[in-house]
């Protein structure tokens, strides 16, 4: 075993099966791809990697099963335990490997998913744009990481594609891998991968507050991983929590709501962000991403920098010499209006060159106005013994179920005065 050193964690151990996925050339290309793509733009320290993301999720995600699953008493089989905490780990560990450069503002170079052939979606899906997330399917099942991932689980007799099931649930045959004593555990598993309270959030809120250099990221995870507890409902278990450990869940909801709408939503980011995508439109096949996955391998951060830098398109000559369109106007409250429609169409005809971006603020991803739409979390309360779905015993989802509109008007830089007395003109008309 060795031990990595992490500064939000400490040390994160990595066992001798596990070192040589590591080490593979999928994983380790994960050190040239920023966790926040331009984010750094307005954050200048935060140019951490999705390689530390996911060894710092692989802890977290540890922390959590440890937590669920004590030695002693020995809540599960021996062997059973072992494999589930295995397979766990290597699938947080390999959550992202299918990230192209800069994150998410590169997807839209993304190929038709046929391409990647990938054998459990529809003809209609396979007809759509590949997402990060069908990569990281491709890789696992079908690179040169899919024989040493096989090795790696060889010992606790599970196969690479138990990982694939627990990151996307798209091999429900594979479910049989995590069931023990008439118990299926796949639910509460891939909760941990990917859930409303999971190890991809635990890590990244911390890991990208401390990099940025804010507050808003910061949550007692300590309380709530102890405080952690399993619920079987008709003979699947899922993800509980503690009645004592709620206020700690919500104040954990509203730090990635606080650093969504503060951070990963800045208006510098989301500017360069919106440059980048004029950029693909404008030069298509300058830069694109492959099918081809050893292709892919090749593709970094670095390699879009390159093109960006060789480009004489003039989105991508802004974005290299940080020549960014500014911010005339930012609309982020509930309740305050603008006619965008006519603010835009005034700064067309003044000859104002803008753009305009729509973004959300969300406190989660899986509440709306139907109600919770992922595996449910319960809570439980011992002295009563009573259990009931999260959302229905906290008030935070009723109080945060609309999103926040974060709506931003760029101009050219050398047009401000002129598009802030257009803006002017049309707040002021009647």
């Amino acid at each position: 075993m060795i031990r990595i050193r992490d500064p939000i964690h400490g040390s994160i151990p990595v066992t001798q099966d596990e070192l040589p996925v590591v080490d593979s050339r999928v994983y380790q290309r994960l050190r040239g791809i920023k966790q926040l793509g331009f984010t750094d733009q307005a954050f200048p320290g935060a140019t951490h990697t999705r390689y530390a993301h996911g060894l710092g999720a692989m802890e977290v995600a540890t922390r959590m099963f440890d937590a669920l699953f004590p030695l002693e008493p020995g809540l599960l089989p021996t062997r059973d335990r072992t494999r589930f905490r295995q397979c766990l780990r290597l699938a947080v560990l390999l959550h992202d490997v299918g990230h192209p450069p800069a994150s998410h503002a590169s997807e839209p170079c993304m190929p038709l998913r046929a391409g990647l052939g990938l054998d459990r979606f529809t003809a209609e899906e396979q007809t759509q744009r590949a997402s990060h997330e069908d990569y990281t399917l491709a890789l696992l099942l079908h690179s040169e990481l899919t024989p040493t991932l096989a090795r790696a689980l060889e010992r606790v007799e599970a196969r690479p594609e138990d990982i694939a099931h627990l990151i996307t649930g798209r091999y429900p045959e594979r479910t049989s891998t995590f069931l023990s004593e008439g118990v299926e555990y796949f639910p509460l598993l891939t909760q941990i991968v990917s859930g409303e309270m999971d190890a991809d959030r635990m890590d990244y809120l911390q890991r990208d507050s401390f990099y940025a250099g804010v507050n808003y990221g910061k949550f007692d995870q300590g309380w709530l991983v102890e405080n952690l507890a399993t619920h079987v409902v008709d003979g699947r278990a899922y993800l509980a929590l503690s009645h004592r450990a709620v206020f700690a869940f919500e104040d954990f909801l509203l730090s990635r709501y606080h650093m969504f709408v503060s951070v990963y939503y800045h208006y510098i980011a989301v500017g360069y962000d919106t440059m980048l995508l004029r950029f693909f439109q404008e030069a298509p096949g300058e830069f694109t991403l492959s099918t081809d996955l050893e292709q892919y391998l090749a593709m970094d951060d670095m390699a879009l920098w390159a093109v960006l830098r060789a480009s004489k398109n003039r989105w991508a000559m802004r974005i290299a010499r940080r020549q960014a369109f500014r911010r005339l106007l930012e609309i982020n409250a509930e309740g305050t209006t603008a006619d965008l429609d006519a603010i835009s169409a005034a700064l067309t005809a003044a000859e104002v060159e803008h753009f305009v971006s729509r973004d959300h603020g969300v406190l989660s991803k899986y509440y709306g106005m139907e109600g919770m739409t992922g595996l449910p979390i319960y809570v439980r309360n011992e002295p009563l013994r009573q259990a009931m779905t999260i959302d229905a015993y906290s008030r935070i989802y009723e109080r945060y179920q609309q999103p926040t509109p974060l709506t931003r008007v760029y101009c050219h830089p050398e047009q401000m005065d002129l598009a802030r007395q257009v803006l002017s003109s049309v707040i002021q008309a009647p």
